[in-house]
C-alpha cells in the first residue's frame, strides 16, 4: 500500500502545473520577446487568459513568483502568460518598449505585437476564450498594460496598471520610429501634462479608423512615487476618461479601499474606469490581486462572466445634470445629482490625528472670475502633501481625490 501511495504522489507531482518557457514559434515577434506560461492542471472549457508583464530590471520568472496570480489561476482555472522583455534590453534595464512608434501602433511591431502573438498562440493551443483576455503589471509592466490596451483594444477586455504612465507618455518628441529603449525623464518626473483630448488623441492614433468597443481599466498609484511621479496617475485618468467618454470627475470616491490609506475613485456610471490613490506609498506599490481579480471577474466561469464587448459605455452621453460626489466615512460610496451648482464632499484623514478619524469639507462651484496669476491650465494646484501654488491663472482648481487637484476649464469642481 505504501508503494502505491508513493507512486501516486510522484505521479501527482510530475503532472503538477509549473511555469514553462514556450520554445516554439508563436507568431510575429519582431523584438524576439520570449514568454513563459502557467497552465493549471485542470482547466474549464474556454478558459480566460491573464497577461502579466514584469517590471524594469525584472524577468518573467520574477513576475511569476512575485504575485499570487499563478496560485489563483490554479484555484479558478485561467491561464497566465508571463512575457519577457526583448533580449535587446537584457544588458540594460530590461524595461518594456513603451516609446516606439512600432509598439504604439496597432500591428506596427515592437514589444506589443510580440505580446499579442503570445495571446493568439495561447488561445489557439488551449482553446481559450478570445473575449476574456486581461492584462496587469507594475511599473514598466503597468506602462505596457496601458500600451496594450491602447494599441490593441480589439484583443484585451480590461487592464489594471500599477505605478505606470499614460499611453504614449514615454514617446520622444518628433520621430519615435525605432525608439525602443527610450527613457523619458520628463514623463517620469511628471512634467508631461496634456488636455484630456490631447491624451485621447494619442490612443486613438494608435489604431486609425477604429471606432469599436474599448476595454475597461484600473489605475493604481502611490502618492509618494519617487520613480514615476504621481502626476502620471491623474494624467492617465484624464486620458482614459476621455477615451471612454466617462468624464474626469469621479461619480464616487471611497476611502480606505481596498486597504487602509488607499482611496478608490470611480469614473462613469458603468464603472469602466477606476483610480486608486495610495497615500504615502512609493514606487514599490503593493499589488492588489483580489481587487484586480474582481474587476476582471477571473473567478467566474461560464457565459455570464465579464468579457470583451460587454457594457454600454460607448452609448453613454454626457449628463444634462451636474454631479455631486460624496465620499463616505464608512467606505461606502454615495452618488447624487443636481441640476444647479456642482458640489463635492471630500472626506480626508485628520491632519492632527494619527487615528482613522476623518474630517469632511463641503465645497461648491462658483462663477467668480479667474485669478490673474497662478498655476497654468492642467497643472497641479492642491492635494494632501502638496505645497505649491493653489491658485489657477486659467480655469478652476478641481479636486479628483484627497491627494490631487488640478487646474481645469471652468466646467470642473473647484476646491478653492
Amino acid at each position: 500500500m505504501k508503494t502505491v501511495a508513493v507512486l501516486s504522489l510522484l505521479a501527482s507531482l510530475a503532472s503538477a502545473a509549473s511555469l514553462t518557457l514556450v520554445t516554439e514559434n508563436f507568431g510575429p515577434n519582431p523584438r524576439n520577446n520570449p514568454f513563459y506560461i502557467y497552465v493549471p492542471d485542470v482547466l474549464p472549457p474556454n478558459p480566460a487568459i491573464l497577461v502579466n508583464p514584469h517590471w524594469c530590471h525584472g524577468t518573467a520568472p520574477a513576475a511569476f513568483s512575485g504575485s499570487q496570480y499563478a496560485t489563483l489561476a490554479s484555484q479558478h482555472g485561467f491561464i497566465v502568460i508571463y512575457p519577457q522583455s526583448s533580449p535587446a534590453q537584457a544588458n540594460s534595464d530590461k524595461c518594456w518598449d513603451v516609446s516606439s512608434k512600432e509598439t504604439l501602433t496597432h500591428n506596427g511591431g515592437g514589444d506589443s505585437l510580440g505580446v499579442v502573438s503570445m495571446v493568439k498562440w495561447t488561445i489557439n493551443k488551449y482553446n481559450a476564450d478570445p473575449k476574456r483576455v486581461f492584462v496587469t503589471g507594475v511599473s514598466s509592466g503597468g506602462m505596457m498594460t496601458q500600451v496594450l490596451l491602447g494599441s490593441y483594444p480589439d484583443v484585451f477586455a480590461a487592464g489594471a496598471a500599477f505605478a505606470g504612465v499614460p499611453f504614449g507618455c514615454f514617446a520622444p518628441a518628433g520621430n519615435n520610429t525605432g525608439a525602443f529603449g527610450y527613457w523619458s525623464d520628463d514623463c517620469a518626473k511628471g512634467r508631461v501634462t496634456k488636455t484630456p483630448a490631447q491624451w485621447a488623441d494619442l490612443v486613438k492614433s494608435a489604431y486609425p479608423g477604429y471606432d469599436g468597443w474599448r476595454p475597461k481599466l484600473q489605475l493604481f498609484h502611490g502618492t509618494n512615487d519617487e520613480i514615476l511621479d504621481y502626476v502620471n496617475h491623474q494624467e492617465g485618468i484624464k486620458q482614459w476618461a476621455e477615451v471612454l467618454g466617462v468624464g474626469i470627475t469621479p461619480v464616487s470616491v471611497t476611502p480606505n479601499t481596498p486597504i487602509s490609506g488607499w482611496t478608490k475613485s470611480v469614473y462613469g456610471a458603468e464603472g469602466w474606469l477606476e483610480g486608486y490613490s495610495a497615500a504615502g506609498v512609493p514606487h514599490d506599490i503593493r499589488v492588489q490581486e483580489a481587487t484586480v481579480m474582481a474587476f476582471f471577474e477571473l473567478a467566474c466561469k461560464g457565459e455570464d462572466c465579464f468579457r470583451w464587448g460587454d457594457g454600454e459605455w460607448c452609448d453613454a452621453e454626457p449628463s444634462a445634470t451636474t454631479s455631486s460626489v460624496v465620499v463616505s466615512t464608512t467606505g461606502a460610496p454615495v452618488t447624487t445629482t443636481s441640476t444647479s451648482s456642482t458640489s463635492v464632499r471630500v472626506t480626508t484623514p485628520s491632519a492632527t490625528s494619527t487615528s482613522s478619524r476623518v474630517t469632511t469639507t463641503f465645497v461648491t462651484s462658483t462663477s467668480t472670475a479667474a485669478p490673474v496669476a497662478g498655476q497654468p491650465l492642467w497643472a497641479q494646484c492642491g492635494g494632501m502633501g502638496y505645497n505649491g501654488p493653489t491658485a489657477c491663472a486659467v480655469g478652476t482648481c478641481t479636486i479628483y481625490n484627497p491627494y490631487y487637484a488640478q487646474c481645469v476649464p471652468r466646467t470642473g469642481v473647484p476646491i478653492w
